[in-house]
C-alpha cells in the first residue's frame, strides 16, 4: 500500500475531514480517529447499521477509534503524546479551539517539527466569516456552485449530495499527499489551511472567467442543456437519460442507430420546444423504457446513459463498472465507539493496564 507507515491523527467529525481520512485509509494509511467520550456526533445520523449511524459507517471505514477528554489536561496532554507519534494531524473544529486546548500547530511543531497539521474549515482560519458555522448548503451557495443547479424556471434545485463536503474532503487529502512528497524531500512539517469554500468555488473557475469575458452565467452553453445532442430526456416510464453526443462521431451514432439520418445536420440545434427536430427526439425517448435506452446505448456507442439511482449502480449491466467501489465496501468496518483505546495507548505511548484503568476511572478516556 502507498502510504503504509503513515500515521494519520484525526481529530475531525461528521464528513469533511473523515472523508478525507477515508481516502488516505484506503491508501494504506493507519487513522486513528480520536473521539469525545460520547464520540462523533455522525455516530447517530444517517439512521442505524449495526448500532452506529450510517454516515460514521460509511466516513471512518479501516479507522482506528480512541476516545480522549480533550476537556481535561491529562487529556491533552494524551492527544499532543499521539501528535508526537504520528506523520500527520487532521482537525475541523472551528478556528481557535485546537489553541484553546493546547493543541495547535505553533506548539505542536516544536514537539514534533516534522508534523503535517490539516485544518479543515468552513471559511479558513483567518478573515470576517471564519469563526461562524456554516453547512455543505452554505458553501455551495456562496461559491456559486449551487447556482449552476436550477429548474426550468430558474429557481436553485436543493442537492441531495454534499457535494462541498466532499470537495473539501478531497483537496484535504490531496493537500495531505502533497506535504507528505515535500516531507520526503526536505524532512520539513507544514501547516495546511484548507477552507471548504474555496476548495468548491475553485470548480467555478471556467464560469468565472466565462462570465467576465462574455456575460454566459452557466458555464460553457454546450453543457449546459442547451444543445438537443447534449441534453436530458424522458423515458416511457417517466425515468430519465442522458445523452452527451457532443463529437459528431457519437451525434452520427446516436441518428444511425435511431434510424433517423436526417437529424445528422441537427447536432448543434437548441434544445427548445420550437424545435421540431428537439420535439421529435423527446418524442422518440418517451417510447421507450430506461432499460430499453440503456440497451441502446451499450450498443449504439453514443455517449448515451440512463440516469441511475444510487441503489442500481451495483446492479447489472453496470455493475462491472462499479467493482472498485463495491471492493472498498469490503475494507474494514468502521470502528466501535473507543474500540483501540486500550490498545493505541499500550502500543504507541506504553501505558500500563493499571494506568489505563487510572484514566479510564477518571473519565479521561
Amino acid at each position: 500500500m502507498q502510504l503504509e507507515g503513515i500515521r494519520i491523527l484525526d481529530f475531525s467529525q461528521y464528513i469533511p475531514g473523515p472523508y478525507a481520512g477515508l481516502r488516505l485509509a484506503k491508501l494504506g494509511a493507519e487513522v486513528i480517529k480520536l473521539e469525545p467520550l460520547a464520540g462523533d456526533p455522525a455516530r447517530t445520523e444517517g439512521g442505524e447499521k449495526a448500532g452506529s449511524g450510517i454516515v460514521f459507517e460509511v466516513f471512518n471505514r479501516g479507522k482506528k477509534s480512541i476516545t480522549v477528554n480533550l476537556k481535561s489536561k491529562e487529556g491533552q496532554r494524551i492527544a499532543e503524546e499521539l501528535a508526537k507519534s504520528s506523520n500527520v494531524l487532521i482537525e475541523s473544529f472551528r478556528p481557535g479551539v485546537m489553541r484553546r486546548l493546547g493543541l495547535h500547530y505553533d506548539h505542536l511543531k516544536q514537539v514534533k517539527p516534522g508534523l503535517i497539521y490539516c485544518s479543515i474549515s468552513g471559511y479558513g482560519q483567518s478573515g470576517g466569516m471564519a469563526p461562524l458555522g456554516s453547512h455543505d448548503l452554505n458553501y455551495m451557495a456562496l461559491s456559486g456552485v449551487l447556482s449552476q443547479f436550477r429548474d426550468a424556471h430558474g429557481k436553485p434545485v436543493h442537492p441531495s449530495i454534499s457535494i462541498a463536503d466532499y470537495i473539501g474532503g478531497m483537496a484535504a487529502s490531496e493537500q495531505i499527499l502533497a506535504a507528505l512528497v515535500r516531507f520526503e524531500r526536505t524532512g520539513k512539517g507544514e501547516y495546511l489551511d484548507i477552507s471548504i469554500l474555496g476548495a468548491t468555488a475553485s470548480m467555478l473557475e471556467l464560469h468565472t472567467r466565462l462570465e467576465s469575458h462574455t456575460g454566459t452565467r452557466h458555464g460553457l452553453s454546450l453543457l449546459a442543456g442547451d444543445m438537443l445532442s447534449y441534453c436530458i430526456y424522458e423515458t416511457k416510464d417517466h425515468r430519465y437519460v442522458s445523452l452527451g453526443a457532443i463529437e459528431p462521431k457519437f451525434w452520427r451514432n446516436f441518428c444511425q442507430a435511431a434510424n433517423r439520418p436526417d437529424w445528422i445536420a441537427a447536432q448543434t440545434f437548441p434544445a427548445t420546444s420550437d424545435n421540431p427536430v428537439y420535439r421529435e427526439i423527446v418524442s422518440l425517448f418517451r417510447s421507450r423504457t430506461l432499460e430499453e435506452w440503456g440497451r441502446f446505448g451499450l450498443e449504439a456507442d453514443c455517449c448515451l446513459t440512463p440516469i441511475l439511482e444510487a441503489g442500481e449502480i451495483d446492479k447489472p449491466p453496470y455493475s462491472a463498472q462499479f467493482r472498485q467501489m463495491i471492493a472498498d465496501d469490503a475494507m474494514e468496518p468502521a470502528p466501535k465507539l473507543g474500540e483501540h483505546t486500550s490498545d493505541l495507548l499500550m502500543r504507541i505511548l506504553n501505558k500500563t493496564d493499571r494506568e489505563i484503568g487510572e484514566y479510564r476511572a477518571q473519565g479521561i478516556i
